[in-house]
């Protein structure tokens, strides 16, 4: 999956998967006698630092699950405008829960035509599940019968570092007549390319001068008097120390004084192993939002989340979990803030599990989950979570910020539609989802590049574009810096300071309709000096990100110490709080929440509650990227915002 995007994160899910090629054509057609197989679906991508090891055993068993067209997909882009579009006369009209499940449940040919293949193969009909809402098909079947079923070969593929294993195959096939009730199968191509969760992740430090408050370091941090009374730094130090103080100077944030923290949510998703030390929080809050002092989040446990794991604790465990925590809590503050924790220490966990718990129609729509990109509960392996699936468990927030992300090369085109139609459903039923747009500017995580075929290798030139941050349907956060001698009082620039801010162009989706006047100007009036060679230049593709926030020097309490941090994993939950006061507002006036809010922000009435940022590059692929100008742009957005204007614009929509 992808790297917490300030660090850098834990992976998807590790269930063992076998890798596939295409078998012998005698082997295709063979499990049935109606018509021709056809290819299906391809792996997105060869894996990087993984090398094919072996067959796995033809008694193995695999939890087979065949996901279902949807009916009205096509539409949901129009859909979501509707209640999103400041100028429709439909805006704020959310829709339910059942709204949204009547109206993307597949059709019951689709159902009745999967499982007469399933029959007509051999399975007993008993042995064959389908969902309450007819989502999904699964049956459990030895490789030697999907092989045989799909027309395809497992390979098992082994790390070279970490020595663990994955299952996966590079095609598989179906009969030509059910390709339309098909959307994917799995596990079959869709390859987790980074090791578990249990291998250090990277986390994006200073490199010298960071150990603020750590005993035996000079420092100019954080301190105390000698009465044990914070005192904050000045915010002419906001260029090399950013705290609570300087993002409120920086984006004009009001007092919050909320009044309707009963009814207001905001959510905060984390993947185990990374998790919040209490410790760590209070010494935080102590010294910048001292109210909170032995105050948590509210948790949600998911698939066997585990709150303060300690089988690890360190700088990389901690620190993305404490990061977020330390400051979405005290720009809400005494806004109670929801902790989404995912996944067991075992097998971790996908974007789809925390999916699973805000809608329990996900679990079975298309499919249901991932095995090698999501973890799949009860969890078979030693130590794993044995509980059910978390389905549904909660309400969705109003607001979810995630500091995660992985490359888009690495992803199919379909399981990535899949997932972003589900944040286009939460978008329908009134939920904002912010992402971190990536820390290495124009490349992907780690600096890989794409080759000419749009494959991750080593010495690519292409561009690689951040996933969900490419998918139209959530808010890509991208980040900013007080350019180093400024103040608060002067614009920031594109953070070049340890990271790059994600940003470009997608190779899977198409532009959206709210985007398309934005991205056509900067492509026109500050044309990049690139060809189609490194970047999807087409002027039909979704463009990211969609606005921007500080990301560089930030102080966080982690460990029992002070660090300075930096990344997109700043700028999302910091943008999370922003949109959770306008939520505030709105509520209080009798209003529901803003949800989708691209459309909003995009258009002329809120240009001038974003403060543009013209100064800047994300560099990456052995070039300087993308520039910052006027007006939006492929490296920070729309702009910062301007929480003072933001709220009454929002405020005086339905």
């Amino acid at each position: 999956m992808h790297l917490p995007l300030a660090f850098l994160v834990l992976g998807l899910a590790t269930t063992l998967a076998p890798s596939c090629v295409s078998a012998p054509s005698s082997t295709i057609g063979s499990s049935t006698g109606s018509a021709p197989h056809v290819v299906h679906e391809k792996r997105a991508a060869d894996p990087l630092d993984w090398f094919l090891s072996h067959k796995p055993s033809p008694a193995k068993i695999l939890p087979l699950r065949i996901g279902l067209t949807q009916q009205n997909i096509d539409k949901i882009s129009d859909l979501l405008m509707a209640v999103s579009h400041p100028d429709s006369p439909d805006y704020g009209k959310h829709w339910t829960p059942q709204q949204v499940v009547d109206t993307f449940k597949p059709k019951a040919e689709s159902v009745d035509s999967v499982v007469g293949w399933l029959r007509e193969f051999g399975f007993e009909r008993e042995k064959i599940r389908t969902s309450a809402n007819k989502g999904w098909v699964e049956v459990m079947a030895s490789v030697e019968e999907v092989e045989r079923l799909l027309g395809t070969e497992y390979h098992v593929y082994k790390h070279v570092e970490t020595g663990e294993e994955q299952i996966s195959c590079e095609t598989y096939s179906v009969p030509a007549d059910l390709r339309k009730h098909i959307d994917l199968i799995k596990p079959t191509v869709h390859f987790n390319h980074r090791p578990s969760p249990k291998t250090t992740t990277k986390f994006k430090r200073a490199a010298t001068g960071a150990n603020l408050g750590k005993p035996g370091v000079s420092t100019v941090g954080p301190k105390k008097s000698p009465d044990a009374s914070p005192v904050p730094p000045s915010l002419e130090n906001c260029d090399k120390m950013i705290t609570l103080d300087c993002l409120k100077a920086l984006y004009d944030v009001p007092d919050f004084n909320p009044v309707s923290t009963d009814t207001n949510s905001y959510g905060i998703l984390e993947f185990t192993p990374q998790a919040f030390l209490a410790g760590d929080l209070d010494l935080f809050f102590s010294n910048f939002s001292p109210s909170l002092v032995g105050v948590r989040p509210k948790t949600v446990l998911i698939d066997g989340g585990t709150v303060v794991q300690t089988t690890n604790q360190s700088f990389d465990f901690n620190g993305e979990s404490d990061l977020d925590l330390e400051y979405g809590m005290s720009l809400v503050n005494p806004q109670t803030v929801t902790l989404l924790q995912t996944g067991d220490l075992v097998e971790g966990a996908g974007f789809d599990n925390w999916l699973d718990a805000v809608d329990g129609s996900f679990c079975t729509f298309e499919g249901g989950d991932d095995p090698t990109q999501d973890g799949i509960y009860p969890d078979p392996l030693p130590g794993g979570f044995k509980g059910p699936e978390s389905c549904g468990i909660l309400a969705p927030p109003f607001v979810v910020s995630t500091s995660y992300g992985q490359d888009e090369s690495t992803i199919t085109a379909f399981s990535a539609t899949r997932q972003c139609n589900e944040y286009g459903k939460l978008g329908l039923m009134g939920t904002t989802i912010l992402y971190s747009s990536g820390d290495n500017g124009v490349a992907g995580n780690g600096g890989v590049c794409l080759n000419s075929q749009g494959q991750p290798v080593a010495d690519g030139s292409m561009f690689n574009p951040d996933f969900p941050a490419t998918c139209p349907f959530v808010t890509a956060a991208g980040a900013t810096q007080v350019n180093p001698g400024s103040t608060v009082l002067d614009p920031e620039g594109a953070c070049e300071q340890v990271i790059f801010s994600g940003g470009g162009f997608s190779n899977i989706f198409a532009i959206p309709d709210y985007q398309q006047t934005a991205v056509s100007s900067f492509l026109t009036n500050h044309p990049p000096p690139y060809t189609s060679a490194q970047f999807n230049n087409s002027g039909t593709s979704r463009a990211f990100p969609d606005l921007a926030a500080n990301g560089a020097n930030y102080v966080i309490g982690i460990d029992g110490e002070f660090e300075l941090v930096f990344g997109t994993s700043c700028s999302s939950p910091v943008v999370g709080s922003f949109i959770t006061m306008v939520n505030d507002a709105r509520l209080a006036a009798g209003k529901g929440p803003v949800g989708f809010i691209n459309p909003a922000i995009y258009s002329d009435q809120f240009q001038d509650a974003f403060n543009d940022i013209t100064m800047g590059t994300n560099q990456g692929c052995n070039t300087v990227g993308f520039t910052a100008t006027d007006g939006w742009d492929p490296v920070t957005g729309v702009g910062t915002p301007n929480v003072t204007k933001l709220i009454p614009l929002f405020l005086s929509l339905p």
